[in-house]
This record gives structure tokens, C-alpha cells and sequence, in this order.
């Protein structure tokens, strides 16, 4: 069975089509994905799919909901419903599992590569981590669960799976840096931070880039406007290791040309 999360929801087997279009069973689904494994309990599925107004026949409704999931697995893997209920899509004591044998699931391909990108990225294999890096982005087509309606338990799950692929965007621009392609990054850097202004380590490997790349002005223009929009909108200064960052800029600190990580450019 091919598993999509990150972008649309997709699920199919042999092209067969295995993805509710209703709503409420999408939302089902994607929880029972998420977890996949691992039983989860009627009381979270009844808190995502109706938060706190379910209806009167809510235990009956949602039993519906689970019988056209299974439905639509049967479909595709061209088996009975009963067998999908006993072996695919169990009913638990106090709520119902998901088992997916042998199944193709871009998110595990994702949470491997990003595990071995981080390794890489920690030894300072700058090839092999951009590399891995750029596998488990591209494995990316648009946020999580984009057409599934997130409910009050999916949503902070698909916040942590962006979060995930922040850290990552993050992790393998500064990667380049390292590599000495700061004008290459200049672009994504600029698109990144006008998308997370409130991202302190974006607007750092943003200054960084535009010193290296010989706009010192910019650089340290890019470091005021971020200082006011923070004063304005937080009632916050930059972080202490935002500002050790402006002062080697100032300064024209030699360690900027260098090829050390950005934490050790603004050490103090």
C-alpha cells in the first residue's frame, strides 16, 4: 500500500484509490496514519472529528465512519471488509488500530532520512548531509495533511511535522554555508525570512550569507529591521546570540569568513 501524508492524503494500492472523500472519515484516517501501530482511543478520535459538541449517537456514528474506512481499504486491496477489520483495521478495547504491513509511507522515508541528515549534518559531512537533506525535502508536496481538515488532536501533530521540516530547511542551509555557498543561498534565505519573520536563526544564516557575499550593509540593514519589527510587535530585543552576531558584523569579525558553524561564529 502507498502512504502519503506530506502534501495531499493519498492512499492506494496498485493505483486502487483507498482514500476517503468525506470529511469527517478523512480526518479519521489520517489520525489512525498518524499512529499507525498503535491504538487510538475512540475518545481522541471523537475529540478530533467533533472537538467538544459530538452528537447524541456519537459511539454509533463514529462506528459508521471506521465501517466506510474499511470500506475503502477493502476496495483497494481487493480483500473482504471483515479481513480488513481483522487484520488491517482492528477494533481495540476502547478503540481501533491501524496495521500496515509492508507498506510504502513517505513520512517513515522522511523521518529516516532526517535522522541520518542530522547525523551527517552533527559530523560535519557537509556533502552527505545536503544530499540526505534534500531526499527527505523533496519527499515534501505542500504542508501535511494539506486537504484534510485538522481537528483539535491533528493539528498540533502536523505543527510538529512542519516544525520537523523547518529544522531540516534550516539545518541544510547552513550546511551550505559551511560549503561557502552563501550567494547561492541568498534567494531561499530571502523568501524564508519575509515567510518566518519571527525565526531569529533564518535572519542569522540570512546576514551571514549576505556578509559572505560581500553586502555587509545589507547584512547589518537586515539586523535593524528585525530589531525594530521585534521591539514593535514583542516588546522583545534580539537574542544575545543574534546581537554577538551584529557586533562581528560590525566589526567585520575575520571568524565570519570562515566555515564554522553559525553557533560558533556568535559565541560570545
Amino acid at each position: 500500500m502507498d502512504v502519503r501524508i506530506l502534501g495531499p492524503l493519498t492512499v492506494s494500492h496498485n493505483n486502487r484509490d483507498a482514500t476517503p472523500s468525506a470529511r469527517k472519515p478523512r480526518q479519521l484516517l489520517s489520525l489512525l496514519l498518524l499512529n499507525e501501530g498503535d491504538v487510538v482511543s475512540t475518545n481522541s478520535l471523537i475529540s478530533e472529528i467533533w472537538d467538544t459538541q459530538p452528537p447524541k449517537s456519537v459511539q454509533t456514528t463514529l462506528q459508521t465512519y471506521v465501517v466506510q474506512v474499511r470500506k475503502h481499504l477493502a476496495k483497494a486491496l481487493q480483500i473482504p471488509a471483515a479481513e480488513v477489520a481483522g487484520n488491517v483495521l482492528l477494533t481495540r478495547n476502547g478503540g481501533y488500530m491501524l496495521m500496515l504491513r509492508d507498506a510504502d509511507v513517505d513520512l517513515y522515508e522522511y523521518r529516516s532520512l532526517e535522522q541520518a541528515g542530522m547525523a551527517a549534518f552533527e559530523a560535519r559531512d557537509h556533502e552527505s548531509a545536503v544530499r540526505i537533506f534534500d531526499k527527505a525535502l523533496a519527499l515534501w508536496r505542500g504542508r501535511a495533511l494539506a486537504d484534510v481538515e485538522l481537528g483539535r488532536v491533528l493539528e498540533p501533530e502536523v505543527a510538529r511535522l512542519e516544525q520537523s521540516r523547518l529544522t531540516v530547511v534550516e539545518c541544510r542551509l547552513e550546511t551550505e554555508l559551511r560549503r561557502g555557498r552563501h550567494r547561492q543561498s541568498l534567494s531561499e534565505l530571502a523568501s524564508l525570512t519575509a515567510r518566518y519573520d519571527d525565526n531569529e536563526n533564518l535572519h542569522a544564516l540570512y546576514m551571514l550569507a549576505l556578509y559572505r557575499a560581500g553586502r555587509r550593509s545589507k547584512a547589518l540593514e537586515r539586523y535593524r529591521s528585525l530589531r525594530k519589527w521585534m521591539r514593535d510587535e514583542l516588546g522583545l530585543e534580539p537574542s544575545p546570540r543574534l546581537q554577538r552576531l551584529h557586533h562581528a558584523l560590525l566589526d567585520g569579525a575575520p571568524a565570519l569568513d570562515g566555515a564554522p558553524a553559525l553557533d560558533e561564529l556568535s559565541a560570545g
